[in-house]
């Protein structure tokens, strides 16, 4: 397998691995290989692929846009977690608002962080980053892409975690707003969408650390770190 520009760099002069020193290859899709590195330095030769378990919860995240490197934060983390899929969206309170070609720029962006992440993480997938939408996308979309799902909305006004959390899901998506939180107007929508309103407890967090810790805590409830 040929390498890369970038990924030679990684491997001879981040790692400083030699011709025929081992390492493992995921290819994004739940497989892993033994691989070496060959003696050109150029290329990989690639042993048997198996699979690799994935995130034994399948977890999506909706965050509301932040300001600054705060979105990276959240998708670096929540891929570290095992989050399935990444769907950032403009909520009334956002700060940053994107049009569609920086929308496009910044999921590029993402995805090379939700990659790196993974790569660190030991993860053989890589979760999906989807492009900048409004959250009225967003919540048409759970309706026909995931049946059946468990949708929570994080709020002050909502349930306690565990009273509105339903184990039973196939798929939980967690919904979380921006600094300020989700507009009343957000919170009916959420709530007609068939959303579990949910809170996270007496403090006030941070947008993007509200989004790490809810991901944390479906991954303690129903995944693998319990």
């Amino acid at each position: 397998m040929a390498l890369l520009e970038d990924e030679r760099h990684y491997l001879l002069d981040v790692l400083r691995l030699a011709p025929g020193d081992p390492v493992e290859v995921f290819d994004g899709e739940g497989g892993l290989h033994d691989a070496r590195l060959a003696p050109t330095g150029d290329a990989l030769e690639l042993g048997p692929r198996r699979d690799v378990a994935a995130p034994a919860a399948r977890i999506h995240l909706a965050f509301a846009l932040a300001k600054g490197e705060k979105n990276d934060l959240v998708v670096q983390k929540a891929t570290e977690l095992g989050v399935a899929c990444l769907l950032p969206f403009a909520a009334a309170r956002s700060v940053v608002k994107l049009d569609a070609e920086r929308g496009e720029e910044r999921a590029r962006r993402w995805r090379r962080i939700a990659e790196e992440a993974a790569r660190q993480c030991g993860r053989a997938d890589v979760p999906e980053v989807r492009v900048p939408a409004r959250l009225s996308d967003v919540l048409s979309g759970v309706a026909h892409e995931a049946p059946g799902a468990c949708l929570l909305a994080f709020d002050a006004v909502g349930a306690p975690f565990a009273e509105a959390l339903d184990p039973s899901a196939p798929l939980h998506l967690a919904l979380t707003g921006p600094e300020g939180g989700l507009a009343p107007e957000e919170l009916a929508a959420c709530a007609t969408a068939g959303a579990r309103l949910a809170r996270l407890g007496p403090r006030i967090l941070r947008a993007e650390t509200a989004a790490i810790a809810v991901v944390a805590l479906l991954q303690h409830r129903l995944g693998d770190l319990g």
